[in-house]
């Protein structure tokens, strides 16, 4: 069964900054939602000491998590991927956040799963998961998805561990310019482009958070023309193959610019700046020449032998994303 653990309840952020930086315990873990923890708790991945729930926490002004400034879009570390999905600013000043949110897991897990658990979620690999195999991730000497099932894994990275990323809200943040707002280290902010690392550079996580560094908040540019777009297998529930976030400028109906994420195609969220370069000053509606500017997405990838197949999706879902993001979401089946 399960380790014996202590579970701190705590009142606000600086408490649990404090508490995740006292030394006396072994492994120290946080908790909001607790979706990813759970699993790894019961698979044997982690083995804590001390637990600090941040479902206690309620001390985002005046209970409002999703807040508009004059510059940005505020949100509150322990907003719900629910939250997220239903919120009227959302909708209307970040839809690429909002669809993002609303298509991720399902929708029990949306109402617990919070915006920053969701961002710091491990791995879904599933040699990375069974505790039977040792793998780089958990110190051992090999990628197991190399010789074995490797359909959803990366494309992109050279690996030596060929990881996805698992979060929607990553690749849409992305596109937002968001940044991450951090207490208990020696800095404040966290731009999304440098919140996570490949494996590289660092086997055992896949973020940049120090040691004690816990996310408070998020705020991100407002961009009314965006939007997310996943291919599945099948059902809603299922983890998107390929996922692309898109914002959009234009001016009658031509691009003066564009921001571009792809994400389950490489171990962190996937920036596409050839793409976004090739987009400015095309007609939105040419569509041989925007698929093609969209097919330089894969220019280099280095797939494995079952997931080449995710080569041929990226450019299509990049496409229908901005698309989407232009309001022509009616002529992506057309």
């Amino acid at each position: 069964g399960m380790n014996k653990f202590a579970v701190a309840q705590v009142r606000n952020f600086p408490q649990a900054a404090e508490i995740l930086n006292d030394h006396r315990f072994n492994q120290v873990v946080v908790k909001a939602g607790g979706i990813d923890l759970l699993d790894h708790l019961k698979e044997g991945l982690r083995e804590p000491d001390l637990l600090i729930n941040l479902r206690s926490l309620d001390e985002a002004s005046n209970g409002e998590k999703i807040s508009k400034g004059d510059e940005s879009l505020h949100l509150h570390a322990t907003t719900t991927l629910s939250e997220l999905a239903r919120s009227s600013h959302m909708k209307v000043d970040a839809p690429v956040l909002a669809e993002a949110a609303g298509e991720a897991a399902l929708p029990h897990i949306r109402n617990v799963a919070t915006i920053a658990g969701n961002l710091l979620q491990r791995p879904r690999c599933w040699y990375y998961r069974n505790q039977q195999f040792d793998c780089l991730k958990k110190g051992g000497y090999q990628c197991f998805a190399v010789k074995g099932e490797h359909q959803y894994h990366a494309v992109f990275g050279d690996g030596p561990c060929h990881i996805v990323h698992p979060s929607n809200i990553a690749v849409a943040l992305y596109v937002l310019d968001a940044m991450v707002h951090v207490i208990g280290g020696d800095r404040d902010t966290i731009p999304i482009a440098e919140l996570f690392h490949t494996p590289d550079r660092g086997m055992y996580d896949e973020h940049n958070l120090q040691p004690g560094e816990i996310v408070t908040h998020i705020t991100c540019q407002a961009a009314p023309r965006s939007a997310f777009y996943a291919a599945k297998e099948k059902q809603a529930s299922d983890w998107p193959l390929v996922m692309a976030a898109a914002t959009l400028n234009l001016e009658n109906d031509q691009i003066t610019a564009a921001r571009l994420c792809a994400g389950a195609v490489a171990p962190v969220p996937w920036p596409l700046p050839e793409v976004e370069r090739g987009l400015v000053g095309l007609n939105i509606h040419d569509r041989a020449g925007v698929r093609k500017v969209c097919e330089l997405s894969v220019r280099r990838a280095s797939p494995l032998p079952d997931n080449a197949y995710k080569l041929k999706l990226l450019p299509v879902v990049i496409h229908r994303a901005l698309l989407k993001a232009a309001g022509l979401a009616q002529e992506i089946y057309s």
